[in-house]
């Protein structure tokens, strides 16, 4: 049970000891603390439900509709966790179902994620997509697809060269372009480094600080460009 401040929650060195030592269970090649080049921790909130320790406690999610008589109803949604995201949204759905009367049925069951709707396997997806861009390098074209599956496509059109890919913010993971960091932020609401380097990639482990200092200078010139047009607008 974690009762600080969540900002500043941090991986203890037990934890370090336990993970490693679960790993070298598992694999010949052992792991030391020499190996850790990352670590990340984050705080998820567990429902009470009277269980007499922690560990019991359920770690499924809580709906609670608050729904007063000619108001909108208010869901509120507690714990829940991301392998358990999709069944989640359908049981919010089914309780805000009352009030939107011509809601469909559920359908997510049977569907791939964005990205997701191909048969083959990385590697091939790779090779269709280096024979129409030839010009670009086979383990970028396979970053990418690692990372956004079919919408490599859509991310790689128009593009005649690697110049079409804009600023080369790293040389190192095959290439850190600005077509890529418009992307994301354009389709997956990426606004800051924190979400680019870590969130949405994990990039942050390749860049050197000089050129994630640049990569946060140039979301920040963007961002500031969006609001600029968005007051023109208004």
């Amino acid at each position: 049970e974690y009762k600080g401040d969540p900002r500043e929650v941090a991986i203890s060195e037990d934890e370090v000891d336990y993970l490693i030592d679960i790993v070298n269970q598992h694999f010949v090649h052992q792991l030391s603390r020499e190996d850790v080049v990352w670590t990340y921790s984050g705080v998820r909130p567990l429902c009470d439900d009277e269980s007499d320790s922690p560990q019991a406690i359920t770690r499924d999610y809580t709906l609670e509709l608050d729904a007063e008589y000619d108001h909108a109803p208010l869901l509120s949604v507690f714990g829940g966790k991301l392998t358990t995201y999709r069944k989640l949204g359908e049981a919010a759905m089914k309780k805000l179902a009352p009030y939107l009367p011509e809601m469909g049925k559920d359908w997510t069951a049977n569907q791939t994620l964005p990205g997701g709707n191909f048969s083959c396997s990385r590697e091939q997806l790779a090779k269709m997509i280096h024979a129409k861009y030839s010009w670009a390098s086979e383990a970028m074209l396979l970053r990418y697809v690692t990372q956004f599956g079919t919408q490599t496509w859509d991310l790689m059109e128009g593009t005649n060269s690697v110049e079409d890919l804009g600023h080369c913010f790293s040389e190192q993971a095959s290439g850190v372009y600005q077509r890529e960091i418009d992307y994301l932020m354009n389709h997956e609401m990426a606004l800051t480094d924190e979400d680019i380097l870590w969130r949405r990639t994990k990039l942050g482990l390749y860049m050197n600080e000089e050129e994630k200092i640049a990569l946060a200078e140039y979301l920040k010139e963007k961002l500031q460009q969006k609001v600029v047009s968005l007051s023109q607008v208004s």
